[in-house]
């Protein structure tokens, strides 16, 4: 199955490429509002962020690369803001991280929604249920599995939510695993809105502490989670928070959409 398709049901927004990819320019509520429309409409709509990593890794892995026209892309961090001021001459309208942007479209909805929850280890995954269901208590959140399965369990995996078939799917194992895997299995069968979130459920459960506010406001928490995991995100922030404004050097001034 590949979810990339020309017919997207957020094709007319307008939207400014990034190394690439096509990120939505849309502002938080508009977003919110488009995704409880196509909630509402049964409209199959898949949904991911676009980061200053992601990009970097959409370079360099055709396969994560072709599959993201099927999503609906939402910018998120200050890399690919400065990318819009420096490609386009204006920030995107807002920055729509899923950590944030995921738990407050939640409680914002009013109607019952029913969550299912795909993805980290089993007992992150089942306190960022309860987590959610405390935040949001009118919708009904679903542990369907953790993120550490074979391709033997998927089938059981894809019965379950064509069983199910909830409004919006989280799923939570990586890039480019998770857009990957609803691109390659994910279709309107199984649910309405799948959603790659990262690591979410690792950060609704505490299980990976967010930066303090404050932090947060001044759009360094890239810096905080260096801080914590020095040996795990070096490369990804050290060096490829460079490479990826280095590229979009390249694509303004070369005109080139990305590159090695």
């Amino acid at each position: 199955m590949n979810v990339a398709t020309p017919k997207c049901a957020h094709a007319a927004h307008p939207r400014r490429d990034v190394l690439g990819t096509d990120v939505s320019v849309i502002s938080r509520d508009g977003a919110m509002a488009l995704l409880a429309e196509n909630i509402a409409a049964r409209r199959f709509m898949p949904v991911t962020f676009l980061n200053a990593h992601n990009a970097n890794v959409a370079i360099v892995d055709a396969r994560f690369r072709e599959a993201l026209p099927g999503f609906l892309v939402l910018a998120d961090g200050i890399g690919v803001d400065i990318a819009s001021r420096m490609l386009y001459g204006e920030p995107f309208p807002d920055n729509l991280n899923g950590t944030d942007f995921v738990p407050e479209f939640f409680r914002r909805q009013k109607e019952k929604l029913t969550v299912a929850l795909l993805g980290a280890r089993r007992e992150n995954a089942l306190a960022a249920a309860e987590k959610l269901s405390e935040q949001a208590p009118q919708h009904e959140f679903v542990f369907l599995h953790d993120g550490y399965f074979e391709a033997r369990d998927e089938e059981a995996i894809l019965a379950r939510l064509r069983a199910l078939k909830p409004h919006v799917l989280l799923v939570a194992m990586g890039v480019p695993r998770q857009e990957l895997w609803i691109a390659d299995h994910i279709g309107p069968e199984h649910c309405t809105v799948p959603i790659a979130v990262g690591a979410l459920l690792d950060f609704l459960s505490g299980a990976v502490p967010r930066a303090p506010l404050w932090v947060r406001r001044l759009r360094l928490e890239w810096l905080f989670r260096l801080g914590l995991e020095p040996r795990r995100l070096w490369r990804r922030y050290v060096v490829g928070n460079p490479v990826f404004l280095l590229r979009v050097l390249r694509q303004k001034f070369l005109g080139r959409r990305g590159g090695a």
